[in-house]
């Protein structure tokens, strides 16, 4: 598995907790916003990490 910002951007998009997340990463750590999905996806998604199923389930073709 691996980081894809269009796959994180729609993910963070579809779950407001993440979307708060990702704010308080960016304003905590001065991040930019690319930064902090980069930085949310490897402490919230990777390595079996809380939303690693939904952010995979992004990756599956629809149909």
């Amino acid at each position: 598995m691996k980081f894809l910002k269009s796959q994180m951007k729609q993910l963070v998009k579809d779950n407001k907790e993440l979307q708060i997340r990702v704010k308080e990463l960016m304003e905590e750590h001065d991040l930019e916003k690319n930064f902090a999905l980069k930085a949310l996806y490897h402490s919230e998604v990777a390595e079996g990490g809380k939303y690693q199923s939904a952010y995979q389930a992004l990756d599956s073709p629809k149909g």
